[in-house]
Order: structure tokens, then sequence, then C-alpha cells
């Protein structure tokens, strides 16, 4: 199987859609997927996703859009102050720069996410992600994925959701530490990037990273 991990094109994150460069975005996007074969299209609930999402459903003549509630982007700060502070990304990048080490196991004991609903958003993702994965024929043992078998094992799925949602979904994935990811992964609007599982039945693999962060089909916009 595998699995195109998209995130949505250029956003008005106040309106939940697309700007007008988006939509531009999203529509060579649209064109760049028809490459790849797709069997089945899954999004994020939120706006920004789906209309990403349906540019490629009209082209491709797929309409059955799968949704997918777990894959809305992440959330950051506390409860009570959501936005105002704690970005993951930024945050990272200063621990960083002071010298902590992001592969650090027990990180969501440091301060700056014991608190923050990014963390608990990561977490859920890292839950439900394993059960989706389950249902389409890999089960999670321990670090890796074991094939069981069924006809989404040959598929070619797309998913249109959001950078964080990407990360937290690759970090669990690949077993890399969430913070590391974060100081890793930029990912680009409209980018595309591809996970492979292993298609023999019975096997136990970690899947292997066939594409991170394209983004070529921007380069004329």
């Amino acid at each position: 199987m595998r699995l195109l991990l998209i995130r949505h094109g250029d956003p008005d994150y106040d309106k939940d859609c697309l700007t007008g460069k988006g939509h531009r975005q999203a529509k060579v996007l649209a064109q760049r997927l028809m490459t790849e074969d797709i069997d089945e299209i899954y999004s994020s609930p939120l706006g920004r996703a789906l209309e990403t999402t349906k540019y490629f459903s009209v082209l491709s003549g797929i309409g059955e859009i799968r949704i997918l509630d777990f894959m809305e982007e992440i959330r950051y700060g506390r409860e009570e102050a959501l936005y105002e502070s704690g970005n993951p990304w930024f945050g990272v990048q200063d621990l960083i720069s002071e010298g902590w080490d992001a592969r650090d196991s027990d990180w969501r004991t440091h301060p700056f996410f014991k608190d923050n609903t990014c963390t608990q958003d990561a977490d859920k993702i890292f839950l439900r992600s394993d059960e989706w994965l389950a249902a389409l024929g890999y089960e999670r043992e321990g670090l890796y994925y074991r094939n069981k078998g069924g006809e989404e094992v040959d598929k070619n799925l797309a998913l249109f959701c959001h950078g964080g949602a990407i990360t937290a979904f690759m970090s669990h994935a690949l077993n890399i530490p969430f913070p590391l990811a974060l100081a890793t992964l930029h990912l680009k609007h409209t980018s595309i990037t591809i996970l492979r599982f292993d298609k023999e039945e019975g096997s136990l693999a970690v899947p292997i990273l066939e594409l991170v962060n394209d983004h070529a089909h921007l380069k004329d916009l």
C-alpha cells in the first residue's frame, strides 16, 4: 500500500478555507496527483483540506471522500488560551538552540509540552492512526506494522490534511520522536509525502519513506 499524505493549499485560517493562491495550488496539485494512480481519497473534515481535496476528486472522478476526523490539524497552547503561545515548531527550535535533545523519549514531561494541547492532539493521532491502518490491513506490533492482508494493501490512498497532523502521523509511523519530527519536517502547502507499506502478507516492517515534501508542481505559480 502506498499512502500519499498531502497538505492543504494556502489557507485563510480565520475562515478555514483556501485563498485565491490556495485554489491555484490545489488545481495544479490535482493534475500532479493524476500520475499516482490513486484508488481512494481521504480527508480531514476541516474546510481548507476539503477544498483542496475536491479539486482532485472532481478531476479523477473519485467521488467518495472519506472523512478522518482524527486528522484535523493539531492545536497548540493551553486549553484556556489556544494559539496565544506554545507554537510547537518555534518552541522546538528555541529548545534546540538552548541545547535540548529533541530525541528525548520523555519529551511529554518537558514544561513546554506537558500542558500544551499539541501533545494531546499528537497522542490522539498516534492512537487513531494505528486503528485506521489496522482496518486497512496493517496492524501495529511494537515499533512496526504487520501486514494482515486484505484488498487495501495493494492500493494507493490519498489523505489530504494538515502540516501538523502529517508530522504527528509520520512521527509515530516512522518512530521519530515528535519534537524531532517538528524540527525536521516543514511541509509546504500542497506538498506530497509518500509512505510505502510492505505488500507481502505476514511481513513485519516499518513503512518506507518514498517521497517527502514534494512541491515541484508549484514551480510555475
